[in-house]
């Protein structure tokens, strides 16, 4: 059995979302505080609904019912599950310094908090799946974030370039990074005034009048207190990753991916993100949500990371993004109007169109799919995308 089926994905209020990009993107009047993330996916927490068969059924359970959908490859690496969760990110405000289990922590840790009886939609609960969340992103507007642990000889310089901080940058010269941050994240309220406060009082004027660059970690401790409304006698530990970790700007088209274990935080603009289905999310601060320190200090990797940019898609031909894992695979398939692509896929794909307007056509089917529209095309499908507008859309499956 083969097919194309037009997919409704899931909207997600995070508090710290944007109001219009996500809502511009699906056509939709903005009629709530924050569109933060559009989900297009079979995770059981937020699962899309497959539109057109006789019912309206989420993807889940259709793919249960469908199982040959998925692909015999799939099928065979990851079961009877989609393995992949594909996002549009609207990030407004700085989401959490975060990170995620490999496959093996995720299933100790999900048993570990099954077997101590905390609810999966407990506030506190760590572990939502047993599933790992390798992830990569491609920017579609200007975007900032954190990621990695710079090279241990541009932190101390880091710390050495602001007075307050030069104590640290001599215990740094003495200490491993795991065991100089595992420090960093459980000092006291004391210490991070000692550290941060002469910082902020002494760069607020340059930060009011605009005067920081974008690359300097002082500008985002102060763009975050702002932003994040943090009181100056309960400073967050996690402030002190721009002093750390690298601070990366990605332009359009560029992208990212983050391994397990890789500390990360996305602190402005919007992005397609495809990732492991998973949920499992492992905080250490910036976040109103439960931070799990013990655990975030556990798994992290404090290896000195240099920041590996993807570079854009070339334009006027369908191009996969290199990815170095089996979870998934993300494609960009440009089209001009009167432009016809084909193709076959040979695992489960989800279509989903950014800009313009196509035609989606399979045997006797026809979708007709428009910005922000998507698709699930079942394995060993022969399709057929016609371009109605000009733009471009992306795919989420499987390398090949």
């Amino acid at each position: 059995m083969t097919g194309i089926y037009q997919l409704k994905g899931c909207i997600q209020d995070y508090a710290w979302g944007g109001k219009n990009y996500i809502a511009n993107l699906l056509n939709i009047t903005s009629n709530q505080a924050h569109y933060a993330e559009y989900w297009l996916g079979a995770h059981p927490s937020a699962p899309s609904k497959v539109i057109g068969t006789q019912e309206e059924i989420s993807l889940g359970d259709f793919l249960h019912q469908n199982p040959t959908a998925l692909g015999a490859q799939s099928r065979q690496l990851f079961g009877d599950n989609l393995p992949y969760l594909l996002k549009i990110l609207d990030v407004a405000n700085p989401l959490s310094i975060q990170l995620h289990p490999t496959k093996e922590q995720a299933e100790i840790g999900f048993a570990q908090e099954n077997a101590a009886g905390i609810p999966l939609n407990d506030p506190k609960r760590t572990y939502k799946d047993d599933n790992h969340k390798p992830e990569m992103m491609i920017a579609l507007s200007d975007f900032w974030l954190l990621h990695g642990f710079k090279t241990k000889v541009q932190i101390l310089d880091t710390l050495c370039q602001r007075p307050s901080l030069a104590d640290l940058a001599t215990k740094l010269a003495s200490q491993n990074l795991a065991d100089f941050y595992a420090d960093i994240m459980l000092a006291t309220q004391a210490q991070l005034a000692q550290w941060l406060l002469p910082i902020i009082e002494g760069q607020q004027k340059a930060y009011e009048q605009n005067q920081l660059a974008m690359q300097d970690p002082d500008y985002w401790v102060l763009y975050t207190l702002h932003a994040m409304q943090i009181s100056r006698d309960k400073l967050d530990a996690g402030l002190m990753s721009f002093y750390l970790f690298n601070i990366v700007n990605l332009q359009v088209g560029e992208g990212i991916f983050q391994a397990a274990g890789v500390p990360h935080a996305y602190l402005r603009g919007q992005n397609i993100e495809l990732m492991a289905c998973s949920d499992n999310v492992i905080r250490g601060g910036l976040t109103p949500k439960h931070v799990d320190i013990e655990q975030l200090l556990k798994i992290i990797d404090c290896s000195e990371i240099i920041p590996q940019i993807i570079a854009p898609a070339p334009k006027n031909q369908v191009y996969t993004y290199p990815t170095p894992i089996a979870d998934f695979a993300l494609s960009n398939m440009p089209y001009a109007k009167n432009t016809e692509i084909s193709d076959r896929t040979l695992n489960g794909t989800i279509l989903l169109v950014i800009v313009g307007e196509i035609t989606l056509e399979a045997a006797q089917q026809k979708l007709t799919l428009k910005q922000g529209q998507a698709a699930f095309i079942e394995a060993d499908t022969d399709y057929r995308v016609h371009g109605m507008q000009e733009g471009y859309a992306v795919l989420a499956g499987l390398p090949i």
